[in-house]
């Protein structure tokens, strides 16, 4: 199964998941008041003030090998896999 999609809404952008995919499927985000995204570097010193909160993303999907290690370290169970597409 292949990740498809992430829950924002519970998403707590801990970065997680983001660490335990080595294949550069994820990216981590902000989200500001007007819900627009602004791109982030995990582990980079950010401005707190630009974003109302972090969550993350599925930047490269095609990169997925199916092994869902992002599912299953994610406390808040936010991500939704799908079956390759034939």
């Amino acid at each position: 199964m292949f990740v498809s999609n992430i829950d924002q809404g519970k998403c707590i952008g801990c970065g997680r998941c983001f660490r335990a995919c080595g294949r550069e499927v994820l990216q981590l985000v902000g989200i500001d008041e007007d819900g627009e995204v602004i791109p982030l570097e995990l582990g980079e010193d950010d401005d707190d003030d630009e974003y109302e909160k972090k969550v993350m993303t599925v930047a490269n999907e095609k990169n997925c090998i199916g092994c869902e290690a992002c599912a299953k370290i994610c406390p808040k169970k936010c991500y939704t896999h799908v079956a390759m597409a034939a």
